[in-house]
């Protein structure tokens, strides 16, 4: 059967199900079938064996820049999708901010439809839903025809790469959207404060002689944001988070009930702006890494789940780009392939948060919170699944990526917890190549 295999002995751990136990999956058509222990399973099923593996509900990242249209040299819809499989995700969200942008249904179609055309032969990866974006151009003047970006296949929209500035606009989109059951997504950034900053406001920024962006650029944002929130509403899903104002302002807003969401990116949770000293390029991201406190207070934002899920901002550049000065070098760092075991050595292993709780934030509660058909081993459900061993250590080598691009700050970096298979719709979408058939 197309789509069919089962999954033996897995230390299986669905947060939906609150299971984490020794079971097999087993699936039928592209979905569970079952989860129990002792499946035989019909005649003509692969068994693979699992045993000494984690099987857990396929990650996925709502926020990813796959630069096609317009930058293949950068990363394309075919390999940024390999990359995410890799990774262990098998849902991704594609930025719009792309060379033209997805500002038409055109546009958002031909991600959708791309990525599936090397799914059909047998190039896919991890499954791409795109994102539309907000206004024109992104040029944050008007509202795009959010409708019709919908009925394209748009999951959401945001001017990614450009805050939403006018304050009008953002509150007729969070009112708009709501016809559509769709998020907002928002870059936190006051372009008035931020302007000309290439890094972190402080002690190091000075020290380096380069200009700082505050705190202030992002929670002054998220204020705005969360009030015209509780005013019309909608649903607000703040991007990278990265300071504590920012974490404490969505704390408060959650308890008094508005729909304002918000997401850690690996790379905030693990680094401080003192990986910018040498000038590295690589540690060079918008929003900035910023202080030892600010990062903490992401963190345990992400632990206490005012932030809701981990989302990577993978943003490929080409290393020509990167190699510029800092000040002229592009923003952005790749984060797919790392995620997982960046968040097990930072998360996991001082104990912060166990397996079943890392995966809650970067598979189960993205779907949950985003709508999205995914995130649980429930029989019925699409068979988007991750096997990996976390105990399993490797040195991050970036020339080993599936991305185009090898933008990353951890490269070099030892850490735990390796891919083995990632599984979309039943189709096995990336193999490790050590596969164990009983």
């Amino acid at each position: 059967m197309s789509g069919s295999l089962l999954l033996a002995a897995g230390r299986v751990i669905d947060p939906s199900t609150n299971t984490d136990e020794v079971r097999d999956v087993l699936v039928e058509d592209g979905r569970i079938a079952a989860m129990a222990r002792g499946i035989a399973g019909p005649d003509g099923v692969p068994r693979v064996s699992a045993e000494g593996l984690v099987v857990a509900p396929g990650l996925i990242d709502v926020h990813v820049h796959l630069r096609e249209p317009g930058a293949e040299h950068k990363e394309t819809i075919r390999t940024g999708a390999q990359a995410a499989a890799a990774g262990g995700f098998t849902t991704i969200w594609a930025m719009p901010n792309t060379d033209p942008p997805l500002d038409d249904p055109a546009a958002v179609g031909f991600v959708r439809e791309e990525a599936r055309r090397w799914a059909r032969k047998g190039q896919g990866g991890a499954r791409v839903s795109p994102v539309g974006a907000a206004s024109p151009g992104l040029a944050g003047e008007r509202m795009t025809e959010i409708g019709g970006l919908v009925e394209a296949g748009a999951v959401a929209v945001t001017d990614d790469g450009h805050p939403i500035r006018d304050s009008a606009l953002m509150r007729r989109l969070l009112e708009y959207t709501q016809s559509f059951g769709i998020p907002v997504l928002q870059h936190a950034e006051d372009m008035a404060l931020s302007a000309g900053g290439v890094m972190n406001e402080g002690a190091v920024a000075t020290a380096l002689g380069l200009r700082g962006i505050p705190n202030a650029s992002e929670s002054t944002i998220v204020a705005r944001d969360i009030y015209l929130a509780e005013l019309t509403g909608g649903h607000v899903h703040i991007q990278h988070v990265s300071t504590r104002e920012a974490v404490e302002l969505i704390r408060l807003a959650r308890e008094r009930g508005t729909r304002v969401s918000g997401e850690a990116t690996p790379h905030h949770i693990a680094l401080t702006e003192e990986a910018v000293r040498g000038y590295r390029t690589e540690a060079k991201m918008n929003p900035p890494l910023r202080s030892e406190t600010d990062r903490l207070a992401v963190r345990q934002g992400l632990i206490d789940g005012v932030l809701a899920c981990v989302a990577t901002d993978h943003a490929p550049h080409h290393y020509e780009e990167k190699e510029r000065e800092f000040d002229d070098a592009p923003f952005g760092i790749v984060g797919l392939e790392t995620a997982l075991a960046v968040c097990i050595d930072e998360l996991v292993t001082p104990g912060d948060l166990t397996l079943s709780g890392l995966i809650e934030r970067m598979s189960t509660a993205p779907a949950r919170t985003m709508g999205i058909d995914g995130g649980t081993l429930r029989p019925g459900s699409p068979a988007d699944i991750v096997v990996f061993d976390p105990e399993s250590r490797w040195t991050v080598d970036a020339a080993s990526f599936r991305s185009r691009s090898r933008n990353t700050p951890f490269g070099g970096w030892d850490v735990k917890g390796r891919v083995r298979r990632t599984i979309v719709a039943g189709e096995i979408r990336y193999d490790s190549g050590d596969w164990e058939r009983s």
